[in-house]
């Protein structure tokens, strides 16, 4: 297992050097730039002359080749150094652990719930299969999982927060928060989060409840199923542990993959309820050319993927001692 991962790893630090030096010639040959942003601000009558411009090109550190200026970047993470914002004028460390926690606050609610609501379903699913009941909810979660999360968020705050006036519209926190107690603090930030996390949360139970119910109905098909139905055991007893076991596997490789979406955030979610977290700040570092700051999240976002799928793969050796990462 050792060997396999230093070698998992070495693939994984390839793909991380290619991923961040295409992403880095991406956002210096879009249109705009940190200095198109600064000079809009400027009076419209007032010329910039040619030594201020390459100052200013200089201060950015564009007056080198995007390759260079890569080259650079990557000196300075080695060091521990993600740069600082070009439009907040802050270090971008400082600015990522700010959002951390309400991003995480939406995703690990939403991981939660998600697991706690589509295990249960996908169990009854397939216990029920075929019966009234077990298509009728299948037929709800595949309308869940068609339906887009900006859309329901929209419809969402329209009809809870516009019309009803039950929930807030939008933000973390309201304008009084200073003045509560704790316990109404914690309470404000619970209303606040409660649409933000229903629409990060009923996409995933629906896709997770019909991908544990078909997992679960290939395994109970199988010739060890039925000869634990022969000896009698009762049906709850074989649907958990001996069919539920089975199917952890692929699951596993879902939860691997979740791992970047804890930090990652939804930029569409993020913005429309104007919830102060990663996906908002990805979103406006690239509407302001904010050039570190969209390397730094990137730098994260990336690492966090190739971690989630080593990670996957490690759990496999763990939930089937079948498995041998070696052979792989």
């Amino acid at each position: 297992m050792l060997s396999y991962i230093v070698r998992r790893l070495g693939i994984g630090l390839i793909t991380l050097t290619l991923i961040t030096f295409i992403i880095y010639g991406l956002i210096r040959n879009m249109p705009g730039s940190p200095v198109t942003q600064e000079l809009s601000q400027l009076d419209p009558g007032k010329a910039i002359s040619q030594e201020d411009y390459e100052r200013i090109l200089k201060s950015y550190g564009l007056d080198k080749p995007w390759y260079v200026a890569y080259g650079v970047w990557v000196k300075n993470v080695l060091q521990g150094d993600l740069g600082r914002s070009f439009s907040r004028k802050r270090p971008v460390t400082r600015l990522v652990m700010e959002r951390v926690g309400p991003t995480l606050l939406l995703s690990v609610s939403s991981l939660l719930l998600t697991y706690l609501l589509s295990i249960p379903l996908g169990l009854i699913a397939t216990a029920r299969a075929g019966t009234i009941e077990e298509r009728t909810g299948s037929t709800i979660l595949y309308m869940l999982y068609s339906f887009p999360s900006f859309v329901a968020a929209l419809f969402l705050q329209l009809q809870f927060a516009v019309r009803m006036g039950w929930l807030p519209l939008f933000g973390m926190v309201s304008d009084n928060y200073d003045s509560l107690s704790p316990f109404g603090k914690v309470s404000d930030v619970f209303w606040h989060s409660l649409l933000p996390v229903t629409c990060y949360t009923y996409g995933s139970l629906a896709y997770y409840s019909r991908f544990i119910r078909a997992n679960m109905q290939e395994v109970i098909r199988q010739d060890y199923i039925r000869t634990a139905r022969a000896k009698g055991l009762g049906p709850v007893r074989v649907l958990w542990h001996h069919a539920f076991r089975n199917t952890l596997i692929p699951l596993v490789t879902l939860i691997g993959l979740t791992l970047p979406t804890l930090l990652s955030g939804s930029i569409i979610i993020e913005q429309i309820f104007t919830w102060p977290g990663m996906g908002r700040l990805f979103f406006e570092s690239i509407r302001e050319r904010d050039y570190p700051t969209i390397m730094g999240l990137t730098l994260m976002f990336s690492v966090l993927t190739l971690a989630g799928q080593l990670l996957a793969d490690v759990l496999y050796a763990v939930v089937d001692p079948r498995v041998r990462l070696e052979d792989k």
